[in-house]
């Protein structure tokens, strides 16, 4: 948990120093919350604990009465801050529009700013958010090393002599790709067939390295589909683990680089199209982190889902008897506000049975690094989704972000259920592939 400034009572300056820096803005965003309580059952964190602070409307009150001087120890604030899973679920909930994930954001920043005394965990997240996962080489490195120890199976040797927290950290790697599967996409990708436009693709950070066949397969189905799709390649991190870690400010950073990037392209776009929910959930909303400059980069960004089925793509999807379950990102469906394309699209493959199961827009627990940072409280969150899984038992369960890929993967090996984690575009271009 985050340490607190001194013993934990903040100062009347710096408590000034906490209102001026949430921002008028936010702060009257906070008083739009009128404590209706609808967001608590939706909330993963309030349903495992039951307590008012570990839920949406107990943690603005507290950031709300941290700013008006009614809360002296900040402690509190900043160990609910970051035990929030910025689902964002509640935004779902909420009658009143309250901007709860832009507000965690600002606090969680807040919080890191005023941390006055050293915390090793801090340190090593905030090392590997700022000094490797943004730099491609450094990046590739580290895959490098851990698909050897995978490959000489020293990540087993591994799970029998590390303390129990960091071989619990292990087993949610997934299995390193082939070099093949991590080869960086060509710049430029012909439309094939009618032409019908012109779109960019964000790789990400995180995606290239464990799920280029993501990736690969987004930019082949947008090409069957007739858009001629370019991947610039000064694009780079969007930022997000970054923000949601309380390092808004290399958040920001990160966004500028890549609305400069994508600035770069001299064709017209129709979209940029993003495959992980989490980045695009991000940078739809790096407005708020940048101002105006990205206002006009955030309106063009897409989930590749979200695309296909807005543009009405013609792929003439082939047999898959399969059965499937389609679970909700919660940075697709709270934060973005799409579930019904995602369905869509794989209902129109023919011999597709698309499984329902038990309340597919909860939590996984995944939550970027929560599953690292919380790990019991991830669990906890975990298991009723895994159950949920087991009942419904389908051959396949498709998700649209690869961190909640990474835990539901986790989490059924561990129940020994041999069921495939995919991402829905994968299945849509096995379908639609010649």
């Amino acid at each position: 948990m985050p340490s607190s400034p001194s013993d934990g009572v903040i100062s009347r300056g710096e408590r000034e120093a906490f209102r001026s820096a949430l921002g008028d803005v936010l702060y009257q965003q906070s008083l739009d919350c009128v404590h209706c309580g609808l967001c608590l059952t939706s909330c993963p964190t309030y349903r495992v604990t039951g307590r008012e602070t570990a839920s949406p409307r107990g943690r603005i009150y507290l950031m709300r009465g941290l700013a008006e001087g009614r809360l002296d120890d900040s402690s509190l604030l900043a160990e609910e801050a970051f035990a929030c899973l910025g689902c964002r679920a509640c935004e779902t909930a909420c009658p009143s529009g309250v901007h709860y994930g832009e507000m965690l954001e600002q606090a969680r920043a807040v919080v890191r700013k005023s941390e006055k005394n050293f915390n090793i965990a801090h340190f090593i997240e905030r090392l590997a958010l700022r000094g490797i996962v943004p730099h491609p080489r450094r990046l590739r490195l580290l895959v490098q090393v851990l698909s050897l120890v995978q490959k000489l199976r020293l990540d087993r040797l591994a799970a029998l002599v590390l303390p129990r927290r960091m071989a619990e950290m292990m087993d949610l790697l997934p299995e390193i790709p082939p070099g093949q599967e991590r080869k960086r996409m060509p710049s430029f990708t012909p439309a094939i067939g009618r032409y019908r436009g012109r779109v960019a693709l964000f790789e990400g950070c995180v995606m290239p390295e464990f799920f280029g066949r993501v990736n690969d397969a987004a930019r082949q189905v947008l090409a069957r589909a007739g858009y001629e799709v370019v991947v610039p390649k000064s694009q780079g991190c969007c930022g997000a683990l970054q923000a949601h870690s309380g390092d808004l400010d290399f958040a920001r950073e990160l966004a500028r680089k890549n609305v400069v990037a994508f600035e770069e392209d001299p064709g017209t776009l129709d979209a940029i199209i993003v495959t992980s929910a989490g980045c695009s959930a991000a940078m739809r909303e790096v407005e708020t982190w940048i101002g105006e400059s990205g206002g006009s980069f955030g309106r063009g960004i897409r989930d590749v889902l979200e695309f296909l089925d807005e543009v009405g793509a013609d792929l003439s999807p082939t047999s898959m008897p399969t059965r499937v379950c389609y679970d909700d990102a919660c940075h697709l469906i709270h934060a973005q506000g799409i579930a019904a394309a995602p369905r869509r699209l794989l209902e129109a493959i023919p011999d597709l049975e698309l499984v329902s199961h038990r309340n597919p827009e909860a939590c996984c627990g995944a939550a970027g690094v929560y599953n690292l940072t919380h790990p019991e409280m991830s669990q906890q969150i975990l298991e009723p989704k895994i159950d949920a899984l087991a009942e419904a038992a389908p051959e396949v369960v498709a998700t649209a972000n690869p961190g909640c890929a990474m835990q539901l993967s986790s989490g059924l090996a561990a129940r020994g259920l041999a069921i495939r984690v995919v991402h829905p575009i994968e299945l849509i271009e096995e379908a639609t592939r010649n």
